[in-house]
């Protein structure tokens, strides 16, 4: 896959494919769902189904792209599972620091792994690094992201399973808002959104809501309160501005 669907991105990248679960947000994975259908039509790639493997003969892929996107990397994995050699993902940081014309999404869920590797990575500037949090209990991920060297910090909420208050934001520059989607989705309620969207906006945090989700994200959409909210990060003075986004011109007012 490169071109994606995802509303706050351009393309993906798999550097590596399959993953475990580790909290309530995986239960109805979607990568899971989509590597074993890949896996059925012969995708080389997903030969493992969802079985954690790396691609080294992927790991070029974005040099190849030469005009300037905003790029998902492992929409179907997630580069600190405990699996991924340390060795592998400075490989991944070097090609983005190369590739430096791109701006990537880096999106992980095993944000205590984040923490203690982050010393051990060069952390370029074109380098957006965020962690998916699914209600309350997770929200220990926001300390592991600001604890890095990341330039742009975001948060991924979805699937959003529940209220999350008090979120800390001070060093957070993103949040991104959905709701599950696919069979046997779990409903999101509005009030969760709007207290999330509150929290965004009282500490100026830029806001993204991606989707109410369910069985047909489609019918459900995207609008919030009578309008779309597709906000994207400020950029300041310590990160040189992305070169392309999925939405139009950043924002980069201080």
């Amino acid at each position: 896959m490169t071109t994606s669907k995802i509303e706050w991105t351009e393309k993906t990248w798999n550097p590596l494919t399959g993953c475990t679960k580790i909290s309530p947000g995986c239960q109805n994975c979607y990568a899971e769902r989509m590597a074993k259908r890949l896996q059925a039509m012969g995708q080389p790639n997903y030969r493992n189904g969802f079985k954690l493997t790396l691609h080294e003969n992927s790991l070029d892929v974005p040099l190849s792209w030469k005009k300037p996107s905003m790029i998902f990397v492992n929409s179907m994995s997630d580069l600190f599972h405990k699996d991924v050699p340390l060795s592998y993902i400075r490989k991944v940081f070097s090609i983005m620091k190369q590739a430096h014309w791109h701006t990537y999404q880096v999106l992980t869920k095993r944000s205590s792994r984040l923490a203690e590797l982050n010393s051990q990575i060069e952390w370029p500037d074109n380098v957006w690094m965020g962690v998916s949090i699914e209600n309350q209990d997770y929200t220990y991920r926001v300390a592991n992201l600001a604890s890095t060297d990341a330039c742009v910090k975001f948060l991924s909420l979805e699937p959003l399973l529940g209220p999350i208050s008090r979120l800390p934001l001070s060093k957070v520059d993103w949040v991104i808002v959905g709701g599950e989607s696919g069979p046997g989705a779990r409903a999101m309620k509005p009030e969760w959104v709007s207290e999330i969207k509150g929290q965004s906006k009282a500490d100026n945090v830029p806001f993204f809501f991606k989707q109410w989700g369910g069985t047909n994200k489609k019918k459900t959409g995207r609008t919030l309160e009578g309008r779309t909210w597709s906000e994207m990060p400020k950029i300041n003075n310590l990160c040189p501005m992305p070169a392309s986004n999925a939405t139009g011109s950043l924002d980069t007012s201080p």
